[in-house]
């Protein structure tokens, strides 16, 4: 599972460095979007279930546009089998016929899980929104905001990152209403705020993080991330300089701080770092950035 959760949050990476606005661009700057933040939220709803669960690729899905039956360019992820996309057909189909509350609860909560299972993250951050909203909390918004923020991190259009953005910003605000010491919502709220017209807030929460938790991994991880995105190298150097002394097994932190150090010309320790990345997982994907890195530096 490690293995696979370090290659995944590397090629969202990947993915977000090809958009102009995005959650982890390097090095472009900020765009600020124009649009306002109600209708981006509203627009990330309507789009949440936007292939239909399991429509054929003839029918229509629910924003108008053809429902693919596999991955898509703003699902590149992955895509359904024919048994999970039937499944999720049949649970739609009892979700719109059902008319009792709890009972449409119950399938609500069986559809957020079946598409977080083929990770159609904001399909599943939908039906977790509908629980939450019946059953309002701190871990029901939560578990809606994560969906949402997960597919806001693999958005591959800017136009669909800024809208799910809004999404999630809007939901981690009610975790935070709840509880304003929820660091793991302030921390991707921080990050979801880097895609709107005010990126300097996203910064100030991320900072309050460490203010709060000086060891806390995601937010070193993401400031991190920011340096290199500014140019701002010294600084990325020391973020993940600190997020591996704090956890010398991160293999991101270990594998951006190699991209840091290399940027400040420091090839040596650059290629310590990237090795000792590579030690911690034989993911291909790992791998393959690490031997390209390593490339680089000869």
């Amino acid at each position: 599972m490690a293995s696979r959760n370090s290659s995944h949050q590397l090629i969202l990476v990947v993915v977000a460095l090809a958009l102009v606005a995005g959650l982890f661009v390097l090095p472009k700057g900020i765009v600020k979007p124009k649009e306002g933040k109600s209708e981006m939220s509203q627009q990330a709803a309507r789009t949440a279930n936007r292939d239909n669960g399991a429509a054929a690729p003839s029918t229509a899905s629910v924003d108008g546009s053809a429902a693919p039956a596999g991955a898509t360019a703003e699902q590149p992820h992955m895509s359904m089998t024919a048994e999970q996309r039937k499944e999720i057909s049949t649970l739609l189909a009892k979700y719109s016929a059902e008319r009792d509350p709890m009972a449409k609860l119950r399938v609500a909560s069986d559809l957020a899980a079946k598409y977080r299972a083929v990770e159609r993250f904001d399909s599943a951050g939908y039906y977790y929104e509908q629980l939450a909203v019946a059953r309002p909390g701190e871990q029901t918004w939560k578990r809606a905001a994560d969906s949402y923020f997960e597919a806001f991190s693999f958005a591959a259009t800017e136009e669909r990152q800024k809208m799910l953005a809004a999404k999630t910003r809007e939901l981690y605000e009610k975790v935070l209403k709840n509880n304003p010491e929820n660091l793991d919502a302030k921390t991707n709220l921080g990050m979801a705020y880097m895609a709107s017209d005010n990126p300097v807030q996203g910064v100030t929460l991320l900072r309050e993080v460490l203010v709060a938790d000086p060891r806390n991994e995601n937010a070193l991880y993401n400031l991190g991330l920011l340096s290199i995105q500014s140019n701002q190298n010294d600084k990325a150097v020391e973020r993940f300089k600190e997020l591996t002394k704090v956890n010398p097994e991160n293999i991101n932190g270990q594998f951006y701080l190699g991209v840091s150090l290399a940027k400040t010309g420091a090839k040596e320790e650059a290629r310590a770092a990237f090795q000792k990345a590579k030690s911690l997982s034989s993911d291909p994907a790992l791998v393959a950035s690490v031997d390209e890195q390593l490339a680089q530096l000869k």
